[in-house]
């Protein structure tokens, strides 16, 4: 389960009484979906537009040849992305809204990478997000009975590198130089110039260049 950052919510828990000791799916559920509420947020765009965006992102993208990165580029900034010069996008890589994303000169989005956008994405200069790795920004309170929406921004500094198959949390920010290997989980912020991996993900030694 992931808990990127602290509740906001001190309610407390239901007290054993209330909680049933029979098999799981006759125990009352903590959460009421039924009242989830996400009026307080705004994607930063009308609804017309993000539908549009996603009409485009999945017949554009799949239909652009896999080199030919020029056409994915256009259309990102086309939605409000700030895209710098020689970025390499993959036709798989998905943008849930792309004016919250920001990508630096020469940086690299490989294929199956989601940025999950519902706010700020930055990624610097001569990055790399490997194949299949979840930028998420929204996570829910696990201790608020209604699930409320939480966002917070992810941050990918100049020159650092995350491998396949990573999730990066909300509110955390790579630092500069630093390498998150294969399949790491992502919860709290990694430091600059290091080679980083694990579940959770924790900084081992110092990325050294020959």
């Amino acid at each position: 389960m992931m808990v990127p950052f602290p509740s906001a919510s001190h309610n407390a828990p239901p007290s054993p009484a209330d909680i049933s000791q029979g098999p799981a799916l006759e125990q009352r559920p903590w959460v009421s979906l039924d009242a989830y509420d996400q009026s307080n947020y705004n994607p930063g765009r009308s609804k017309g537009i993000i539908l549009l965006w996603w009409l485009l992102q999945a017949i554009i993208f799949p239909l652009t040849p896999h080199a030919s990165h020029g056409p994915r580029r256009w259309l990102l900034r086309r939605f409000g992305a700030t895209v710098g010069q020689g970025v390499v996008i993959r036709p798989t890589a998905r943008f849930t809204y792309p004016w919250h994303v920001t990508i630096g000169d020469h940086s690299w989005i490989g294929d199956d990478v989601v940025l999950y956008s519902l706010t700020t994405i930055k990624i610097g200069n001569h990055c790399v997000i490997s194949q299949k790795s979840y930028l998420c920004t929204g996570s829910h309170d696990i201790s608020d009975p209604r699930f409320g929406l939480l966002v917070a921004p992810v941050i990918v500094e100049n020159g650092a590198w995350v491998a396949t198959d990573c999730f990066i949390a909300p509110g955390v920010t790579i630092g500069a130089n630093s390498v998150v290997g294969a399949r790491s989980s992502v919860f709290k912020s990694l430091p600059p110039g290091q080679v980083c991996y694990g579940n959770p993900c924790r900084p081992v030694a110092p990325r050294k260049l020959r």
